[in-house]
């Protein structure tokens, strides 16, 4: 039997918005992975926004992908919370 991989994604790639996909990691831990246009300013942001918003909605073991251009906090963690609720179902 074939085990399909569980994947969440909000967002476009439009300028000040995100795609964040939220999948599953087999590793037991959160991986966060981040390609933006503003990395060398924002990336210590970026990753905090994401990492203080799986903590709050206690999600673990799974891998966040985010392909940034120029999002707003906001925009992060909305985009976030949406992929994490398409990754369970919801």
């Amino acid at each position: 039997m074939v085990e399909h991989m569980k994947i969440g994604m909000c967002g476009s790639l439009e300028s000040n918005d995100c795609i964040i996909t939220v999948k599953e990691n087999y590793t037991q831990t959160n991986e966060i992975k981040i390609n933006s246009i503003v990395r060398d300013f924002f990336y210590d942001q970026i990753y905090d926004v994401i990492e203080k918003t799986l903590k709050e909605n206690n999600i673990q073991n799974v891998i966040v992908e985010c392909n940034d251009k120029a999002a707003l906090d906001f925009t992060i963690k909305a985009r976030l919370l949406c992929a994490i609720n398409r990754y369970r179902g919801e």
